[in-house]
């Protein structure tokens, strides 16, 4: 399978999918070093999610020793998660938590699905941020992932988590992008993107247990988002970009302590 068009995380520059090195500083795609390369050199807001996440992970394996001892190895338990704010129609229609369509974006059934999408996240974020800033970034991640949980509850998924229909937002806003700017650069963009979603496509047919209702809303929701909220060459941030960001943030921080108090970690 061929590399992937990715942002280098030294220097925010595009590495093309047949390139070995980044043209602009040198930087080999090979480096072994390369994570902590883009965590030291990569922006707050995309550290913040990336942290967040990994938090709720060892929190949700710890809860399952106390709740689902039977849970499998880094893998927490269906109990756990539901404490925690695992999303879909069990959690909402059974037990009134229409809340949990912010938080299970934080929540992972277990360690690759953690890995694989904060990896993801990681090659996505930062180019989200290079194109319509951190604000909108954040913006997209959210309500992204809150209208992914939506089509998915709304399709009758039971019980879902995971960062995937975020990140099929930041799929959609740069697919919206790439379209919408055009040229050569808007053309790369598009074709590497498409490349990501139709992968994600093909993967969630054949392989059971995904949640194929929530990657198509984050993508749709996505495209809808870059949309309205356009981006740094259409217009630069302002002051409601970045209240509707902390908006964001507050309700995002407000259901993960609620999820926390109610499981009484």
């Amino acid at each position: 399978m061929s590399q992937r068009a990715i942002l280098c995380p030294r220097c925010r520059q595009i590495i093309g999918s047949e390139e070995s090195h980044c043209s602009w500083c040198g930087t080999s795609r090979s480096n072994p070093f390369w994570v902590l390369i883009g965590a030291a050199g990569g922006n707050w807001v995309t550290g913040s999610i990336l942290t967040v996440n990994i938090l709720f992970f060892g929190l949700s394996l710890l809860l399952s020793t106390k709740v689902d001892p039977s849970s499998g190895f880094l893998s927490p338990g269906h109990n756990s998660l539901l404490l925690l704010g695992a999303s879909g129609t069990v959690p909402i229609d059974h037990f009134g938590r229409y809340w949990s369509v912010v938080s299970a974006n934080y929540l992972h059934g277990g360690i690759l699905h953690l890995f694989f999408n904060l990896m993801a996240f990681r090659q996505l974020a930062p180019w989200v941020v290079n194109e319509y800033g951190s604000s909108r970034m954040f913006v997209i991640y959210t309500l992204g992932g809150v209208a992914g949980y939506l089509v998915s509850y709304f399709a009758g998924v039971p019980f879902t988590v995971g960062a995937s229909a975020a990140l099929c937002s930041l799929i959609g806003a740069l697919l919206y992008y790439g379209k919408s700017r055009g040229g050569n650069y808007g053309r790369t963009v598009y074709r590497e993107i498409g490349g990501w979603a139709l992968s994600i496509g093909i993967f969630g047919l054949i392989f059971p247990g995904i949640n194929n209702w929530a990657h198509g809303g984050g993508v749709l929701a996505g495209i809808a988002l870059g949309a309205v909220l356009g981006y740094n060459e259409k217009r630069s941030q302002h002051v409601v970009d970045h209240l509707l960001a902390l908006l964001c943030v507050l309700v995002t921080i407000g259901v993960l302590v609620w999820a926390l108090f109610g499981a009484r970690i």
